[in-house]
């Protein structure tokens, strides 16, 4: 049976953000479509479309008629998305306590679905079902702009950067996310929020200190 392509695209960023974390490719080196196309024989298609969210992170650069290359990655660049989060979705726990009250079912599932994934070391499932999580609060909050700015911080993108080296860790991640539900389901918009705050802080204090080490291709 034929893989499709959002399959393929997503096992081909894995590869190479791993490559990039590890310091296969180094900085300026150029990741050649073709190539890579022919290492998991399949059309260039996917990919390109690998590159092009590789590059939303700022891990790679292209260049009109040059391709792909890898940037001289930072820590701190890809740490600073988590402040802005954390606020984000402390104002969004905030809002949607009320709308959530008694009604933490939608939340129970996405933990259950990631406990199951992290048994599974299935870091796209566990992901996608991460970002659902706080996604149900974040549109519950209702708040239009909050939702487009969420939205455009690539949530799905850094939580998978963040944990693709550290997949003996998902069962700990899945389980932190207890308590937020605990909060939204009783209605405690100062609870929710400030654990949501915490929850995201705190997720990113751990990719900064441990994560970001394998990172940093510059020892910044």
């Amino acid at each position: 049976m034929a893989v499709n392509r959002a399959v393929l695209r997503e096992q081909i960023k894995d590869v190479l953000m791993q490559r990039i974390l590890e310091g296969y490719y180094e900085p300026g080196q150029r990741v050649v479509e073709l190539r890579i196309a022919e290492e998991f024989g399949v059309s260039q298609a996917p990919v390109r479309e690998a590159l092009r969210e590789l590059e939303i992170l700022r891990l790679v650069e292209s260049e009109p008629f040059r391709g792909a290359r890898v940037r001289a990655v930072r820590a701190d660049e890809i740490a600073e998305s988590y402040p802005v989060r954390a606020v984000l979705e402390e104002l969004a726990g905030k809002l949607a306590a009320e709308r959530l009250a008694g009604a933490s079912a939608p939340l129970g599932a996405e933990i259950d679905a990631m406990r199951a994934a992290a048994v599974d070391g299935d870091l796209h499932r566990f992901v996608r079902h991460d970002v659902a999580f706080h996604r149900v609060f974040v549109e519950a909050s209702a708040n239009r702009t909050l939702i487009q700015v969420w939205e455009s911080l690539h949530v799905d993108l850094r939580t998978r950067f963040t944990l693709i080296q550290r997949l003996e860790d998902l069962a700990e991640v899945a389980e932190s996310h207890v308590p937020i539900m605990e909060a939204l389901d009783a209605g405690d918009a100062e609870c929710a929020g400030r654990l949501v705050r915490e929850h995201i802080e705190g997720f990113g204090r751990w990719f900064a200190e441990g994560g970001a080490r394998s990172t940093d291709t510059e020892a910044p």
